[in-house]
């Protein structure tokens, strides 16, 4: 039965295929247009697209700056229209199993509204690179609640431990790491230039 149930995939990376197609779609490109611009492979694409795989943090960011999105309006479009309260229970969770990251959309974008809230959940030792933003100019403020996090700026390193909070415009590369020896986690606010 447990073989079974790892062939299902998980129905958020299908609604997340599903979407990506269409964004694609939307746009008129071919898989071989999308990894140009993107710098994705086609075959990591196509499988991302059919859910055959789900995609990590890394992948989804350099799809979010070609479709000029960040990431919590690309998740916000796979689910329902949010409600103006978000009980902890409703608040959608994706997994990047890959480099051990969880993100909760706390307060999911809205069309009328620049601003959200996320918490991120990095395990011990796991690390992240951005190459790009989502979108240019993002403003972030990043304030760790639990455990230790070293965010990358460009060549600078903000060391953070609990209570403190980095505010900051993202205009290029970024890396988020877990600095352990326990996990951290940390609320992220987001406003769209």
């Amino acid at each position: 039965m447990k073989q079974d149930q790892a062939l299902v995939p998980d129905p958020v990376d299908v609604r997340l295929g599903a979407r990506l197609a269409e964004l694609r779609a939307e746009h008129g490109w071919s898989l071989a247009e999308l990894a140009e611009r993107s710098g994705v492979s086609r075959s990591t694409l196509s499988r991302a697209e059919r859910a055959e795989t789900s995609p990590t943090a890394s992948l989804l960011n350099r799809l979010c700056a070609v479709y000029g999105r960040t990431m919590s309006q690309l998740l916000s479009e796979i689910e329902a229209e949010p409600a103006p309260v978000m009980r902890a229970a409703d608040q959608p969770v994706w997994r990047d199993k890959a480099s051990g990251f969880v993100r909760r959309s706390v307060s999911p974008p809205h069309a009328g509204l620049r601003g959200e809230l996320v918490e991120g959940r990095l395990t011990a030792g796991a690390d992240i690179p951005y190459d790009r933003p989502p979108v240019p100019g993002l403003e972030q403020h990043i304030w760790v609640l639990e455990g230790a996090l070293a965010v990358t700026v460009g060549d600078t390193e903000h060391r953070l431990g609990e209570g403190d909070c980095l505010r900051l415009r993202v205009w290029g590369p970024t890396r988020f790491r877990c600095l352990g020896p326990d996990d951290v986690r940390y609320v992220l606010a987001v406003v769209r230039p």
